[in-house]
């Protein structure tokens, strides 16, 4: 399926839909460069939430992510504790799975190491392909690429948890390492 039409005259990645949080996060995000620490981590933070839910999902809960998880400031995650993960338990607000909110601290903690060779940051972006895709329809897409394989691998021998391959191409595809609009999408070609 390629770009659809929207109710605006607008032609569109199709998983953005009507009006909404996914139209919102297509429209002014996804695919768009960050920068910094923090926002590196809460993309990948985010991501590694998201595994086996749906991204609305994660939008729907983004702003009590940030909040339990400090504004993602490595440091202050890297400090939480077993009482800290007990208390992320308890929280309806956000996505309540063991596995995932100790991932969210171990990366947090090996952010905080990686500043010694460059940063998250660096590392993420060195792996950058060398020829971005540019698909016509979705049944083009892929899920994984040799550079998400590359940096999930990368990542585990830093010590991250919860970074596999898929996980990481939909990171890479989120802050905008390549650019994951379909050709005829509007966003398509502007960062």
């Amino acid at each position: 399926m390629g770009p659809l039409i929207g109710e605006d005259g607008v032609g569109r990645c199709p998983w953005a839909g009507g009006p909404g949080v996914m139209r919102d996060y297509h429209d002014h995000e996804w695919g768009r460069r960050v920068s910094g620490e923090a926002a590196y981590l809460e993309r990948l933070t985010l991501e590694a939430f998201q595994s086996g839910l749906s991204w609305s999902t994660i939008l729907n809960k983004r702003e009590a992510f940030r909040e339990v998880f400090r504004g993602f400031d490595a440091d202050a995650i890297a400090a939480f504790d077993e009482s800290d993960v007990e208390r992320l338990m308890l929280d309806s607000r956000i996505v309540r799975n063991r596995m995932k909110v100790e991932a969210a601290v171990t990366n947090a903690r090996a952010t905080v190491a990686l500043r010694e060779d460059g940063g998250l940051e660096a590392l993420v972006l060195g792996f950058a392909p060398d020829e971005p895709p540019g698909w016509h329809d979705t049944a083009e897409m892929a899920t994984t690429s040799t550079e998400s394989v590359a940096l999930s691998k990368g990542l585990k021998k830093r010590g991250f948890a919860f970074v596999g391959p898929t996980t990481m191409y939909a990171l890479m595809e989120a802050i905008g390492i390549f650019d994951p609009h379909l050709l005829g999408c509007f966003r398509r070609g502007r960062g």
